[in-house]
């Protein structure tokens, strides 16, 4: 009978985390990647003939820079319009009432719903009910969905919501809801926003978070979009597809070390992965974070190593696609095979040392290291040289595992220190 389209959380031209660190970054690429999520949205939308979309808030990250952010909102709003294609809004708490201060005049296609309490809006050619209510200020603990209206008879109900649903863990207590609850309350659908990985958390009625239409960082992994929602003439929900949107697509990937000898087999095992990731992003630009893990005996090369490693998987990256292939880190979980307990029975030194490394500023080399520095071996202490003088990507814990590592390793290879 019809369809529509539930999206959420733009965050239109949203910085991208820690690109500022990364000179060989493709910034424009990936500073641009919102508006092409908001572009597609539109194309899709266009391309489908749905009657109408949804955005269940955070449509912006907070207030504009300018008012180009703004106008490109209105712009993409003007292409509906020209299609008769309405739009239903509401701010989350990063766009909240207060937080978008650069107010532009919104084509008549576009409803934005109030803040400060719940409205319904009915669609002037279909049975259908949209209600909803944004954000007045970015904290909303107030459970909004409870004062909904009831259901309009006869009308396929939708609650526009962004919600923290079950107060998970890590999303704070936005606009805290209960899934019985929201079940119970009689809408056909709930498009929810604030989450960003999607996930339908019941189905008839449907309660369903969209997700993000954009990673934006290494923490919002794999493919990100919208819902293509169809309902049947008996005003049910007969299919909810999720297309995605995004242009640049985040990825980590783990490699295990445990059985390798070499740092060669390290950067094929690299040049395996990549192939394989780059094989499945679906001509997007692919940023990926490699892991290495495992127990291994080449957990200190790595640590000493690092930068240049790093080096080699870019070279590798390039070498593959630089175009459409950029390495975001590469991190270091691996773990040694060296027992510091065994050596702190060395000596006393050794016992000092090994007792420093537990817990140290990794900008300022612990008193006992120093000590040991004029015994460890001539390439020891140049590895510790340069990991006093890190790349800018590198954490102090990074700094600091880097460290111990080169530490552990020299002590276990030069033998006792007295």
């Amino acid at each position: 009978m019809f369809t529509f389209i539930h999206a959420a959380d733009i965050h239109l031209d949203s910085p991208m985390l820690g690109l500022s660190q990364h000179d060989e970054a493709p910034v424009e690429t990936i500073r641009g990647a919102t508006r092409t999520a908001l572009t597609r949205l539109v194309d899709l939308a266009i391309e489908r003939e749905v009657n109408f979309i949804l955005i269940a808030g955070d449509l912006y990250d907070g207030d504009w820079k300018d008012f180009r952010t703004g106008q490109v909102f209105v712009n993409e709003m003007r292409r509906l319009k020209a299609e008769q294609i309405p739009a239903y809004l509401i701010y989350g708490n990063h766009d909240a009432e207060s937080q978008v201060t650069k107010d532009l005049i919104l084509p008549d296609n576009v409803r934005v719903f109030p803040t400060n309490a719940p409205a319904t809006v009915q669609h002037l050619d279909l049975p259908v009910s949209v209600h909803g209510q944004g954000f007045a200020t970015r904290h909303v603990k107030d459970n909004l969905a409870a004062n909904y209206p009831t259901p309009v008879e006869n009308h396929f109900n939708i609650g526009l919501l962004h919600t923290n649903v079950g107060e998970r863990e890590g999303y704070g207590d936005y606009a805290p809801s209960s899934l019985a609850q929201l079940v119970a309350h009689g809408y056909d659908y709930w498009a929810l926003g604030h989450i960003h990985l999607r996930e339908t958390l019941h189905k008839h009625p449907h309660v369903v978070y969209s997700g993000n239409t954009q990673g934006r960082s290494v923490r919002e992994t794999d493919e990100k979009g919208c819902y293509v929602v169809s309902v049947n003439d008996e005003l049910k929900v007969s299919g909810n597809e999720f297309v995605a949107l995004d242009s640049v697509r985040w990825k980590n990937a783990q490699i295990d070390c445990s059985v390798m000898d070499s740092d060669h087999d390290l950067l094929q095992a690299i040049r395996t992965e990549l192939t394989q990731s780059l094989d499945t992003s679906e001509g997007r630009l692919l940023a990926i974070r490699l892991t290495l893990t495992g127990h291994t005996k080449l957990h200190e090369l790595f640590h000493s190593a690092h930068a240049r490693l790093r080096a080699e998987c870019q070279s590798i990256a390039l070498d593959l696609d630089a175009e459409m292939l950029w390495i975001e880190d590469l991190r270091l979980k691996t773990q040694t095979l060296i027992d510091p307990a065994e050596l702190a029975n060395q000596d006393t030194l050794t016992a000092l040392v090994l007792a420093a490394l537990d817990n140290f500023d990794p900008t300022e080399l612990p008193l006992p290291v120093q000590t040991l520095l004029n015994k460890l071996p001539e390439d020891a202490r140049k590895a510790l040289k340069s990991s006093l003088q890190p790349e800018e990507t590198l954490d102090k814990e990074s700094m600091r595992n880097d460290i111990s590592a080169i530490v552990l390793q020299a002590i276990a290879t030069s033998g006792p220190t007295q």
